[in-house]
């Protein structure tokens, strides 16, 4: 039986398993899709030795940067990015090779233009700057997009402090939030930006998809600004993957 998972740690709020597993029911496919909650990314390659029917895997937090050295190839897309969240294994002759995309612009991409529709924001915010963050930044600009990388230990060109954001958050209509706050369980939790001052014309796009409606998402609907979860990224991107590991 085909074999297919996903590598991070923790895992609880994992959306791959539950969609995939439905996804092989509802196709009759003769696949399963494990979790493989680990700590340390190394342990992937004792994980391959003991699943030989695996084909490919995601990967999501912590690991989509620490995977790359223990890639075979990389797509170029991925290694412009410089993170990875998909592999593709490629066994023969005996040796096992790992081949690293990144299917996270996909999904980004796609979701975010069905949220903006015709709407154009010139300026956007990324909180959070981890390898989710940069696939956002790729696919913003690609967009033509200008955009800041919003850290806690702002350190790098490109990148400012959350005590920053009053002076500047009226200009930058889309706001991305890229870090895990406010996943299940610690739902009582978001990024520490001056919500007060959003308007009706600022757009939310959480990449955070469980629970539906994040704390981020709320406290910006409470003064009528346009809200977005990841699920419909996630879906796209998964789909992406799914490709991949099919593709001969």
């Amino acid at each position: 039986m085909r074999e297919f998972g996903l590598a991070g740690y923790p895992l609880g709020h994992s959306f791959s398993k539950r969609y995939f597993t439905q996804k092989f029911e509802e196709k009759g496919i003769e696949a399963t899709y494990n979790n493989f909650e680990i700590e340390d990314i190394n342990s992937i390659k004792s994980i391959i030795d003991k699943f030989p029917d695996l084909e490919g895997f995601n990967v999501t937090i912590p690991h989509k940067q620490a995977i790359i050295p223990l890639l075979s190839s990389i797509s170029k897309e991925a290694k412009e990015i410089g993170a990875v969240n998909c592999v593709k294994i490629v066994r023969e002759c005996g040796e096992c090779k790992l081949v690293g995309y990144n299917t996270d612009v996909i999904g980004f991409e796609g979701a975010l233009r069905e949220f903006l529709g015709e709407a154009s924001p010139e300026k956007a915010l990324v909180l959070g700057n981890g390898g989710a963050a940069k696939a956002v930044c790729y696919v913003l600009n690609k967009m033509g997009i200008q955009h800041l990388i919003v850290s806690r230990r702002a350190s790098k060109v490109g990148e400012i402090g959350y005590e920053s954001l009053p002076e500047i958050i009226a200009d930058y209509k889309l706001i991305v939030n890229t870090t895990p706050l406010g996943t299940w369980p610690n739902i009582e939790t978001s990024p520490d930006i001056p919500y007060q001052m959003l308007t009706t014309e600022h757009f939310l796009f959480d990449l955070v998809y469980n629970p539906e409606m994040t704390k981020f998402m709320s406290e910006g609907k409470k003064v009528g600004t346009k809200v977005c979860n990841g699920y419909k990224m996630l879906v796209m991107q998964a789909e992406a993957g799914w490709k991949i590991w099919n593709n001969k």
